[in-house]
């Protein structure tokens, strides 16, 4: 025989036997086994008993079965995954050190559930092969309240009063103050350590959105902290950039898996606000109102995914769903963020078009940049408005 043939032979025979020796590794549902093609996601909302509980005062085991029902309806939908608010107002769905537990679980604030949420939640959602995402609310402390005895008494605003912003009906922690965006990041990277997530999620609440003429007191911080800053807008906009920065390095350093992503407002800027970058809409901006530069984040590649609320319906005079779309694709082309698009499931009924979100689903195919959809939200599904899961299932999720 050959001697450099029976050499190659015996490289490809130590080669396959290395190979086939390995050890398989636990199949314990990690993130990586759960990845989809397309994403395909509902959120839960939890502030109010919006999606789930449904109420607060169930037992444990009855919110337990209220979530497989969520989970066995994902699955039912061909969805994949799941965002999931876990701390929606300062209170955590999840056995925190730094955070009392959810008012939304038993009606008062800082009363232990009988068990950990969000622990069950990963266990059985990744038995399913569906991902969860924890949605967190960064800044908010209250929802519809500012007084301060609807809060545990570990709640940091008794903590640190001098973080806490009364705004309208809400109070907020201030983003203006380093220690709070700390704090912030600290408390989700709580999560990021101690549970098995597959993403980091945050909505469209970082600056409140504006109330009429009434302006955000943050008057000292500006004078103590945005001296070097044309105008507050600028200091404000400069906040949140290094809050989303830092918390993208944290998160990183700790588990790189793990996506991060954020939900933004629909409109980046309009185009009389900006005429190089803007967005033919008139419509609210997260730039100048919200003090949110996403464009920026995804520029710097700050986040891993973009998932912009696209409430409206095609030919809205304000902003037109099919001009938005494009001028997303068109963003997340230059950069390495994903584009999921936020749709307005809650909206079905509403609209006069039979199935315009459906049309939407299969507009989104179209632009190269979109991976994927989520829907606001899943009690707005499970209403099942004109059919409209039906149609999903006959149209564009009849193959998996």
């Amino acid at each position: 025989m050959n001697p450099i043939k029976l050499y190659s032979s015996l490289i490809c025979i130590l080669f396959v036997t290395i190979l086939f020796a390995q050890p398989k590794e636990k199949n314990n549902y990690s993130s990586s086994s759960v990845k989809q093609k397309e994403f395909r996601a509902v959120w839960v909302a939890t502030v109010g008993n919006i999606d789930w509980p449904t109420k607060t005062g169930l037992s444990a085991d009855q919110q337990k079965q209220e979530f497989l029902t969520i989970l066995d309806n994902v699955q039912k939908w061909k969805l994949n995954a799941i965002v999931v608010q876990v701390k929606p107002s300062s209170d955590a769905f999840y056995k925190s050190k730094m955070s009392p537990w959810s008012k939304y679980l038993t009606g008062k604030q800082g009363v232990n559930p009988g068990y950990d949420p969000l622990e069950f939640m990963i266990e059985e959602a990744h038995k399913r092969n569906i991902e969860i995402h924890a949605w967190f609310n960064p800044f908010r402390l209250s929802a519809g309240s500012t007084n301060l005895s609807t809060l545990s008494l570990d709640n940091i605003a008794y903590k640190h009063p001098d973080w806490v912003v009364r705004y309208g009906d809400q109070l907020y922690l201030n983003p203006g103050i380093p220690e709070v965006s700390d704090y912030v990041i600290e408390s989700i990277m709580e999560v990021v350590k101690n549970y098995n997530i597959d993403g980091v999620h945050l909505d469209d609440y970082f600056y409140p959105y504006k109330i009429g003429k009434l302006e955000y007191p943050d008057y000292k911080e500006y004078a103590k902290y945005g001296v070097t800053f044309a105008n507050k807008s600028d200091w404000r906009r400069d906040n949140i950039n290094k809050f989303i920065k830092k918390l993208h390095q944290n998160i990183k350093k700790e588990k790189k898996r793990i996506d991060f992503g954020v939900s933004p407002f629909g409109v980046w800027r309009n185009v009389s606000s900006d005429p190089l970058k803007g967005s033919k809409t008139r419509a609210l901006q997260n730039y100048d109102d919200l003090f949110a530069d996403v464009l920026y984040w995804m520029e710097n590649n700050w986040i891993d995914y973009v998932a912009p609320q696209l409430y409206w319906h095609r030919g809205n005079s304000t902003a037109d769903y099919t001009t938005l779309i494009e001028w997303w694709n068109n963003a997340a082309k230059e950069t390495k963020t994903k584009l999921y698009v936020g749709l307005a499931a809650y909206r079905v009924s509403e609209w006069k078009k039979e199935d315009e979100l459906i049309q939407q689903i299969f507009l989104n195919r179209n632009f190269t940049e979109v991976k994927g959809n989520i829907f606001f939200s899943y009690r707005s599904l499970v209403r099942n408005p004109k059919d409209i899961i039906n149609s999903l299932l006959s149209g564009p999720f009849a193959s998996e």
